[in-house]
């Protein structure tokens, strides 16, 4: 038999995802595994979006939609837009997507030709980098050193030493929660649309920070692309439902790809998701857990050795150093991992260059959990 292998498949594993297998294998023998390995909410959706999917399961709904989503969803989002952040978007710009994954491939797709030099963050999402690599896109990792967060110095270096076609950033981070201040924001978007570079903003992680109101990068950018998502606020991780909010012209590049890859996203997630929005009393709950847990990692995790590498300011991560403990970050987690039963992602996955050097702790579980796996690595350090 003959097997035809590309290699635009060998990416880089998610390392994230085979910790929280090994941790799942531990499960099934009965080891009780903490886990603070992968961005997921503990809680379910919301009891209006289940229930919307219960009803919309009593009455068959399930079928092909249009392939950029549902209209009564698309204002609803667009909706979200002006109540959340005074800002008018129009239904017609909103695409709904099979989660944010298949935001970024439609996105990086219309946008994007092989080759094309793409600036991204390291430490950040690994996603970014392996899609982008599968699709022969140039990655220009911009190293942020002692910076917390991506800025207009950082693009006009790296477009200085070759044009950049477009720049993705994210705002609170992956790994590091990291928030960039407002006016930072604006001056990295003028920036980049002075400099001809496209634009797209992840704000997938927005309504979860915690010092500052959102801000969305459409305010300072009629040209920027926004991708968002139902999973980290919204609790609905496996619904695998999401959007992006496109300029005029991409509207319909965007929509003809989608046709192809994915026909639509699945019609029971996008009736559900309409709930979500008018789900914020319930949520606000969860993220004031989010919160406890956030003041409780940061003052233990410093004192358990793990120095904060960046400012806790959004998502669900604290980021932290752990060259006292290890110089390799992989080895570190997998032992850990066996021995402690915790579990937390290597920074392999988030800097192929420093991550050695770094973890990351998902604060998403439980508060009980929380205290439970701090307690449980400082006896395993003892």
């Amino acid at each position: 038999m003959v097997v035809s292998l590309s290699r635009r498949g060998e990416v880089e594993p998610f390392h994230a995802m085979d910790i929280l297998a090994e941790a799942n294998r531990l499960k099934a023998t009965g080891v009780p595994v903490v886990s603070m390995a992968v961005g997921q909410p503990s809680d379910p959706a919301p009891i209006g979006v289940r229930e919307a999917a219960a009803a919309a399961l009593r009455h068959g709904r399930i079928g092909y939609t249009d392939a950029l989503g549902l209209a009564d969803l698309r204002k609803a989002t667009a909706a979200h837009y002006g109540e959340h952040y005074g800002i008018d978007v129009a239904p017609s710009r909103i695409a709904v997507t099979t989660g944010s994954s298949a935001a970024f491939n439609l996105a990086f797709l219309a946008m994007f030709d092989p080759g094309d030099r793409v600036a991204i963050a390291a430490p950040g999402y690994p996603a970014y980098r392996n899609i982008m690599a599968a699709l022969g896109i140039e990655i220009v990792e911009i190293e942020l050193g002692t910076d917390a967060y991506l800025h207009a110095e950082h693009l006009k270096a790296a477009h200085r030493e070759k044009p950049l076609k477009g720049v993705l950033f994210a705002s609170p981070a992956n790994p590091t929660g990291a928030v960039i201040p407002a006016e930072e924001l604006a001056a990295l978007v003028k920036t980049a649309e002075e400099l001809g570079i496209a634009v797209i903003s992840d704000e997938i992680y927005h309504r979860l920070a915690y010092a500052a109101p959102d801000v969305t990068a459409l305010a300072h950018g009629a040209g920027v692309t926004v991708i968002n998502s139902f999973s980290k606020y919204y609790c609905m991780t496996g619904w695998r439902i999401g959007w992006m909010v496109l300029p005029e012209e991409l509207v319909r590049p965007v929509e003809r790809v989608a046709q192809s890859l994915y026909i639509s996203p699945p019609e029971l997630s996008q009736v559900a998701a309409i709930e979500a929005f008018k789900a914020t009393e319930e949520l606000e709950k969860v993220k004031a857990r989010y919160a406890w847990n956030r003041d409780l990692l940061m003052k233990r995790l410093p004192e358990l050795g793990f120095a904060l590498a960046a400012p806790m300011d959004g998502a669900f991560y604290a980021f932290c150093d752990v060259t006292r403990h290890t110089n390799d970050s992989m080895a570190f987690a997998r032992k850990m991992l066996a021995e402690a039963h915790v579990a937390a992602t290597p920074g392999r996955d988030f800097d192929p260059l420093q991550g050695h050097r770094t973890m990351r702790f998902s604060y998403a579980g439980s508060h009980d959990d929380m205290v439970e796996a701090l307690a449980r690595i400082e006896r395993w350090l003892k």
